[in-house]
């Protein structure tokens, strides 16, 4: 084993480290990409530059994920600046007759919400109309708090099958068709996702049902700041939940709704008074996409329409995008132009603000990869880079065995490891990549390594099991306490992903 394989080495082993210390991982990825530049080229100058090159590489690869996030992101803000947000969501609540109903109402509607438009700005529009509704008619705000985890922190991106940003990133590691992980990802998404959900119920919700009932419940918001978390924005600072009598509420804590997502301060340019069109585009939007869904698994599983592997983001990001310019431009024609380019760039700036701390960790990965690690590295473009990654897990390889159960499982503790960080997806390109270089010996299809990891990164830091990610959000909007949220969630969505993945390693 070389020198740089080695410093590669105890460099993948601090990031691990430091996500498990719920440490940010940046400086530790950026002094593990120059110390192995370094020992590989012996050069200073190299090593400086290399840390740069890794970053751009990764910011190439993984540049679509950005503009697709401030597209849907735009999207949203357009809608919300005439009030179409709350009008798309209110029917819904009419469903909502009892607890037991409203459960499976939110559990399903948070789901296909959250697979277009993410958990925390779907959780926006939740928690304006649907969750008052919800607790009303007998729901404890706890249960309401387990199932949005559930559905929208947890299901609905583990597997991000329509968006298609979580596939394209362990693609990327494993070198395996993004559509390939994404299909795995969501049959194990929906196994998790079923059990925990009737786990949850029998285990904390029902027996809740009968005396938690807030039969006059008033609105419910949150007013929280997410420390991370998909969805959410990492690297924040800590939250609050209130008005729970055993916690306290920081003075300084903000509404994550009025802080981080773009579109819900209100500088008096809202428009109030054209209900036919708020009205229109309430439908016209949530059918366009029902249209993009339709095409999308037309394409997938039939040859009657075109189909590209991965084009599930480049849909829905131009769909996205041509929508946010029709409601703009047919509610503010005078002044079109220039608020469509404001939403657009509040978009980016959410965009970077909630995913820009995978470049650096995912430029680390890279230069363990072969595919990228000669760019970063500065060698020719004939000349193959060096596979620290793949060399690395070669070396274990005879204390490994030969078992696709046991390489499954490792994979889904590997994958829960990395989303201890609170994100969920910084390790993605880590995980994928161990995907490929375990797959071959475990006789394990590398896709479903893969989406088992994934499904446990997100499960863990995206998130149910963590109370500093995002799951801050779920906990402040139910006025709940995150950390008795999280002790509820445990026994569900554990025993989801250890059946999942035997179910994988079955179906696969």
């Amino acid at each position: 084993m070389g020198a740089a394989q080695i410093v590669f080495l105890i460099g993948l082993t601090s990031l691990i480290v430091a996500m498990a210390l719920r440490k940010n991982v940046m400086i530790p990825a950026v002094l593990a990409t120059f110390a192995t530049a370094l020992a590989y080229s012996g050069s200073v100058p190299n090593a400086v530059m290399s840390v740069f090159r890794a970053t751009i590489t990764s910011g190439t690869a993984l540049f679509e994920i950005f503009i697709v996030i401030a597209a849907v992101t735009s999207m949203l803000a357009a809608m919300r600046a005439i009030g179409s947000d709350e009008v798309m969501v209110r029917p819904v609540s009419r469903w909502m007759v009892n607890g037991r109903v409203a459960y499976i109402v939110l559990f399903v509607f948070t789901y296909f919400l959250s697979l277009f438009f993410w958990p925390t700005p779907a959780l926006a529009l939740i928690g304006a109309v649907l969750l008052p509704a919800a607790i009303k008619v007998g729901l404890p705000p706890l249960g309401a708090a387990v199932v949005l985890a559930i559905s929208g922190q947890g299901m609905s991106i583990a597997s991000d099958y329509v968006i298609g940003l979580a596939p394209s990133i362990s693609a990327s590691g494993a070198g395996v068709p993004a559509d390939d992980i994404a299909d795995r990802a969501l049959v194990i998404s929906l196994i998790v996702g079923v059990t925990a959900a009737v786990l949850a119920y029998f285990l904390t919700v029902r027996r809740r049902m009968r005396t938690d009932a807030v039969p006059d419940a008033d609105p419910i918001g949150g007013t929280v700041h997410p420390p991370g978390g998909v969805g959410g924005t990492p690297g924040g600072t800590s939250a609050g939940c209130s008005p729970s009598p055993d916690v306290a509420v920081s003075p300084t804590v903000t509404d994550v709704l009025d802080e981080e997502l773009p579109g819900f301060e209100d500088d008096g340019t809202r428009i109030t008074d054209r209900p036919t069109l708020t009205r229109a585009w309430a439908i016209g939007v949530p059918a366009a996409f029902l249209a993009v869904l339709i095409y999308m698994l037309v394409g997938r599983f039939t040859d009657v329409v075109p189909w590209e592997d991965g084009g599930g983001a480049s849909l829905v990001g131009g769909t996205a995008i041509i929508l946010m310019a029709l409601v703009t431009v047919t509610s503010r024609r005078s002044e079109a132009l220039e608020f469509c380019a404001t939403h657009f760039i509040d978009g980016l700036s959410y965009s970077f603000k909630a995913m820009g701390i995978i470049l650096p960790v995912a430029g680390f990965v890279y230069i363990g990869i072969p595919d990228y690690s000669g760019a970063i590295l500065g060698l020719d473009d004939d000349a193959t880079g060096p596979a620290f990654l793949f060399d690395t897990v070669e070396r274990v390889q005879p204390y490994i065995p030969d078992n696709g159960v046991f390489v499954a499982f490792s994979m889904l503790f590997i994958g829960m490891a990395v989303g201890l960080d609170g994100s969920g997806w910084a390790g993605l390109p880590l995980t994928g990549g161990l995907a490929a270089a375990l797959a071959p010996q475990s006789g394990m299809d590398t896709a479903t390594l893969a989406a088992i990891a994934q499904n446990g990164a997100t499960w863990t830091g995206g998130g149910t099991l963590v109370i500093w990610s995002s799951l801050v959000v779920v906990a402040g909007f139910c006025r709940i306490p995150v950390a008795e949220l999280v002790r509820h969630l445990v026994v569900p969505v554990m025993a989801g992903l250890l059946l999942a993945t035997g179910a994988a390693v079955v179906i696969w």
